[in-house]
């Protein structure tokens, strides 16, 4: 057994943020929308998506690859108040595994793009992967 881990883009994400001096720390709702490329291979993967949904009024959690974050910072202070913490205690995109996470609305799809609400990362990031939020409804057994 290995313990190499193997990841495989499927997309870009398309924002406004060019340098990390301009992007965020959070994903602003009020923010500008992010554009998400899909590679044309992975299309079929966004089948029955927006009927899960109903028809894109719903939310998606996208995950992306701070790939130009260091990622050998495990304590951080925080400029703003002063605050130290671990890495695992922060969004911080210094990581050792720098995979982001955010759930945001999905609010359209026009083929392999999805227009989805502001995100916190650089224009160019690394797409991982997509999955619809979960819904408030019993999980079916």
């Amino acid at each position: 057994m290995s313990d190499d881990i193997r990841l495989t883009p499927i997309g870009r994400i398309r924002t406004p943020y060019r340098t990390l001096a301009e992007c965020p720390k959070w994903p602003d709702p009020e923010g500008p929308p992010a554009r998400i490329e899909l590679l044309e291979a992975y299309l079929p993967g966004l089948l029955g998506l927006t009927q899960r949904m109903g028809e894109t009024s719903g939310e998606i959690d996208v995950l992306y690859w701070f790939d130009r974050a260091p990622r050998d910072l495990l304590i951080s202070t925080r400029p703003h108040d002063g605050i130290t913490r671990g890495v695992f205690a922060m969004r911080s995109p210094h990581r050792p595994n720098p995979i982001a996470v955010s759930r945001v609305p999905l609010l359209s799809i026009d083929g392999n793009v999805l227009t989805v609400g502001a995100l916190d990362c650089l224009d160019g990031t690394l797409l991982l992967d997509i999955k619809p939020a979960p819904r408030d409804e019993p999980h079916p057994h």
